[in-house]
C-alpha cells in the first residue's frame, strides 16, 4: 500500500480517532490502551528490525494484544510469533489452529474456516487484511458468537464475551 492509498484510508477514517463516538467504558479503554497506544513498550526496540511499515504496525498491535489479554495459549497463522512471545511469554503458541486457543490470528483467506465452533468468552479472533477482503470480515460480523468486534481496516477484532451488548466498531487505527 503506497503512502497515498494509506492517507486515504486514514481520512475516511478520520472521524473514529482513539474512541470518539465509543460509549462502552471498556471498549473505550481498549480501542484508547491498546488498538491506538502511541507510548513505546519495553520490548519495541528488539521487535520488528527488518519489517516493513505494516507487518511492523500490525506486529505491535499483536504485542500489545497479547500483552492485553495474558493469553494461556495463541493460534498463530500469520506468523507473529516473535511479537507474540514478547507480549505473553507465558503462553503456549502453535502455528496451528488449537480448538482451545484464547487468541486466534488468522488470514482473510481462511475466513470463518479458522473460527472454531468451541469459541469461548475468552476467545478473542484476528482476523487480517480485512481491508481487501469484506466480505470475510462482514460473515464474522454477522456470525452470532461475535459479541464486540473492532474494524481497523488492516485487521478486524472480535470478541466473543457474551456478557457485553452486540456492537461493531469502526477504528482508524
Amino acid at each position: 500500500m503506497n503512502r497515498l492509498q494509506q492517507a486515504v484510508v486514514w481520512l475516511r477514517r478520520i472521524g473514529h480517532c482513539r474512541g470518539f463516538g465509543i460509549q462502552s467504558p471498556s471498549d473505550y479503554r481498549f480501542v484508547r490502551y491498546v488498538v491506538n497506544e502511541h507510548w513505546p513498550y519495553y520490548a519495541y526496540e528488539k521487535l520488528g528490525g527488518g519489517d516493513d511499515w505494516l507487518r511492523r504496525k500490525l506486529g505491535r498491535l499483536f504485542f500489545r494484544l497479547a500483552n492485553y489479554l495474558q493469553p494461556e495459549s495463541i493460534a498463530d497463522l500469520l506468523g507473529y510469533e516473535d511479537y507474540l512471545r514478547a507480549g505473553c511469554r507465558k503462553a503456549a503458541i502453535s502455528r496451528q489452529l488449537l480448538p482451545q486457543a484464547n487468541l486466534i490470528l488468522a488470514p482473510a483467506q481462511t475466513g470463518l474456516a479458522a473460527l472454531p465452533a468451541q469459541c469461548t468468552a475468552k476467545t478473542v479472533f484476528v482476523v487480517e487484511d480485512i481491508g481487501h477482503h469484506p466480505e470475510v470480515w462482514k460473515r464474522v460480523i454477522a456470525d452470532s458468537r461475535a459479541v464486540v468486534t473492532f474494524d481497523l481496516y488492516y485487521c478486524g477484532i472480535a470478541f466473543f464475551d457474551t456478557r457485553q451488548s452486540q456492537h461493531h466498531y469502526t477504528v482508524n487505527f
